[in-house]
């Protein structure tokens, strides 16, 4: 995909290459009517100069005004082909550069045209009646050509540089018109549930630009405040649950005792009891998810060995995989320093395995690879479940979300497990992910955490 930086170069840079393509072409047709406006000019004012010699002595004989014109026109031979005609259409006078040739008359032509005579090549010629005479004077058009041809061959080059420069100068310019676009798009990355309170600075002026600004920083107020109103409703009614919930699992034990003879009432009993654990399981897990986006929660991070961490965490899971008819094995461990807080990151890839397990079949696989790179310490948990839509890949982490297999039924759990891994992964700087397998049907839950020094 094309960014709108490159969108915006080539625009400016076709827009600025089409401009100096029009105004060279209108400049080279200029050029040519110029350039022949001038020959024609010159014509008349030749032919102007040569009507005044036939003139001056209208009485005078062809012979003595052929030698006239052979004396005092002569002298423009190297600039013309002159020609004269009589009345009766013979030829009066020829300038001797036309050698054998013989200039056309106009035949009720223009007065000024282009000719090709075989033995003088292309020209350009004036035919200007003064008085009884005609009066032809032509000339060379090639260096008209030439002059057009070398414009021609400077006009491709300016239009290289000029398209090469354009395409430069755009990019600078796309870059510095969209500076303050990306300025926004980057704070507006910055800006998650944990850092709820930055804001894109607003530039100066009264713009689209500010007025986009300021709308989007409100839209973060009214972010912020309906965010901290959730954190501050889950946390207060997280908190305030507990001590009920205490008292009646305290009251049920009570009973539970009291009605021993009793095994429907003690069944009940049990039901309750279990559901008050489940209940107070979702609660601890709620205030946690708060504390931790609300910065009540700090990881102390310390240097672990990464190895040795997942060769100790591998005997758990294996526990807990056998215990559905799953198979855990770690297909990768890569040694190497990190920091990281033991419990938690315990908690967290138990989740993530536990997750994995709940969606796999008798005798699947699910697998752990732990290695290294770019100071980075990856986690990937793969499993061999009906993995999910792409839709509900980043769905899966929010609270309380229970999503649908493909083609299955909602997976078991209260949807706070992967919340409470992406809040675990957040404290350690981290990240976390989920993708589809490319080799085979199933989920990959991927984990990043800074890698410790060496």
């Amino acid at each position: 995909m094309k960014s709108f930086t490159t969108r915006l170069t080539r625009r400016f840079a076709l827009l600025v290459t089409t401009t100096v393509t029009a105004v060279l072409l209108a400049g080279g047709f200029l050029l040519q009517r110029q350039t022949l406006r001038a020959l024609d000019l010159a014509h008349e004012a030749e032919a102007r100069e040569l009507g005044d010699l036939l003139g001056e002595h209208p009485n005078q004989s062809p012979d003595e005004t052929k030698e006239r014109l052979e004396r005092d026109a002569d002298s423009d031979d190297a600039l013309f082909f002159i020609q004269i005609n009589a009345p009766d259409g013979s030829v009066l006078f020829r300038s001797g550069n036309l050698g054998a040739a013989i200039l056309p008359p106009p035949d009720g032509g223009a007065m000024h045209r282009d000719i090709n005579l075989p033995a003088l090549g292309a020209l350009r010629l004036a035919t200007i009646q003064h008085g009884r005479w005609q009066i032809l004077v032509a000339s060379f058009l090639e260096p008209s050509r030439q002059l057009l041809r070398v414009y021609a061959e400077v006009s491709a080059a300016l239009l290289v540089g000029a398209a090469l420069a354009s395409i430069a100068l755009g990019y600078g310019f796309s870059r510095m018109t969209l500076h303050p676009v990306r300025a926004i798009e980057a704070t507006a990355r910055r800006i998650g549930s944990g850092n709820l309170h930055e804001r894109i600075a607003v530039p100066p002026g009264r713009d689209e630009l500010v007025a986009l600004t300021v709308l989007l920083n409100q839209t973060f107020d009214r972010l912020q405040e309906a965010f901290e109103q959730v954190s501050r409703f889950t946390a207060d009614a997280s908190h305030e649950l507990k001590t009920p919930l205490s008292l009646v699992r305290l009251n049920a034990e009570k009973l539970r005792r009291r009605v021993a003879g009793d095994p429907e009432s003690v069944a009940a009993l049990d039901n309750i009891l279990e559901e008050l654990a489940q209940l107070q399981q979702v609660i601890d897990r709620l205030l946690f998810i708060a504390k931790a986006d609300g910065g009540g929660v700090a990881a102390e991070l310390r240097a672990i060995d990464a190895a040795a961490f997942v060769t100790d965490f591998a005997a758990d899971a294996t526990v807990l995989a056998e215990d559905r008819g799953v198979i855990f094995s770690v297909t990768r461990n890569e040694p190497g320093p990190a920091r990281a807080e033991p419990a938690l990151l315990r908690q967290l890839l138990l989740n993530l395995v536990g997750n994995a397990v709940s969606v796999s079949q008798p005798g699947d696989t699910v697998a752990l690879e732990s290695g290294f790179a770019a100071g980075v310490w990856r986690l990937v948990v793969i499993d061999e479940g009906p993995g999910l839509p792409e839709d509900q890949l980043e769905r899966i982490f929010g609270r309380f979300t229970r999503y649908a297999a493909t083609g299955g039924a909602d997976r078991p759990g209260h949807g706070l497990g992967l919340a409470i891994s992406r809040s675990i992964a957040g404290l350690h700087g981290g990240t976390i992910r989920a993708e589809n397998r490319r080799d085979r049907r199933g989920l990959r839950l991927v984990v990043e955490l800074p890698a410790g020094p060496a």
